[in-house]
């Protein structure tokens, strides 16, 4: 075929294509062509400079801010928020807002989905979410202890309750305190069969949401009573912990700090979150910036979801490669 001719048909194809919005089976019968060559005079469209593609990203989109935190820290996805402000009830309500359209998104048919117990950002979530249209077997269980100060503890089950209700599924509390009086007290406490229900499913959990919290621990787990003392935290931060997750504590570097505390606590191991199809970070603001560095150099989440100033600070951060921490 002579080339303008050539050129002619690359272009008409194109256009049926691109702009008509034609499926190419629909070009294929009207041109008398196979649906392969429809394909491929489209590939060649874009190659002999007929289309060009462009994506414009909408004003607070960060895609590109999205791509070099995958890259960078070696994430599954990232999420980033765009904020007008470095507010943290505007942060979390921005966060929580992101994350419930996100796992409405990915959650499939028996996913056992982990929640953590204390975190504003993950009531934010909850009161986001819209309920799923059909059942799809789905369960929703504790994985850090719900029992604490009566005040405060309808937080933890209101947000395992509501969560399990929007998703059609099944709820399976940890009915415990998420830190205990001592080693021993925990070991007696996991034994018993109310717990072990939601114990027995930390193994099976394909989803887990959790936050991402600074050695000081945020108003919400302060008043629900699961929180070590003043010296304890003091005892952290020599040894220079940065931050928890699911009140299991990690330096600036991501390795597990061990200070004996951490038989205390009732809560999914780190390890097991490492194994989760889909970990779920969700954080953000000023006060858990190293918390959240820790947490990614640690690799103990695969996404995050953030604001943007956190990520604009975690994309300057020198290039660091996770590890295999504790």
């Amino acid at each position: 075929m002579p080339r303008l001719e050539e050129l002619r048909m690359i272009s008409r194809v194109a256009r049926m294509y691109y702009e008509s919005g034609m499926l190419q089976a629909e070009i294929a019968r009207q041109m008398g062509l196979s649906q392969a060559t429809v394909s491929r005079l489209l590939a060649r469209s874009r190659e002999e400079g007929i289309v060009h593609i462009s994506i414009k990203i909408p004003h607070g989109v960060y895609t590109g801010l999205e791509d070099s935190l995958i890259l960078k820290f070696g994430l599954q996805e990232a999420i980033v928020v765009d904020c007008l402000d470095d507010d943290e009830k505007m942060i979390q309500r921005e966060l929580g807002a992101a994350a419930a359209y996100y796992l409405e998104s990915i959650v499939r048919p028996h996913d056992v989905v982990g929640l953590s117990s204390w975190s504003a950002t993950l009531l934010a979530l909850v009161d986001a979410m819209h309920p799923l249209p059909r059942k799809m077997g789905v369960q929703v269980v504790q994985i850090l202890g719900g029992v604490g100060n009566p005040a405060a503890e309808t937080h933890a089950t209101r947000l395992t309750a509501r969560m399990a209700q929007l998703l059609s599924g099944e709820a399976v509390y940890l009915p415990l305190p998420g830190v205990v009086s001592s080693d021993e007290a925990r070991d007696v406490l996991i034994r018993e069969e109310y717990a072990q229900e939601a114990l027995c499913l930390f193994p099976q959990v394909t989803i887990a949401l959790v936050g991402i919290g600074a050695v000081t621990p945020s108003p919400l787990l302060a008043q629900s009573g699961n929180v070590f003392t003043r010296a304890e935290l003091d005892l952290l931060q020599e040894q220079r912990a940065a931050g928890d997750i699911l009140l299991r504590f990690f330096d600036g570097q991501g390795r597990l700090v061990s200070s004996g505390l951490e038989n205390r606590v009732i809560s999914m191991r780190l390890e097991q979150l490492k194994q989760v199809r889909r970990a779920i970070g969700i954080a953000g603001g000023r006060r858990k910036f190293q918390a959240i560095l820790g947490a990614l150099r640690g690799g103990w989440v695969n996404t995050l979801i953030t604001d943007r100033f956190t990520a604009e600070r975690l994309a300057l951060e020198v290039s660091f490669s996770t590890h295999s921490a504790g």
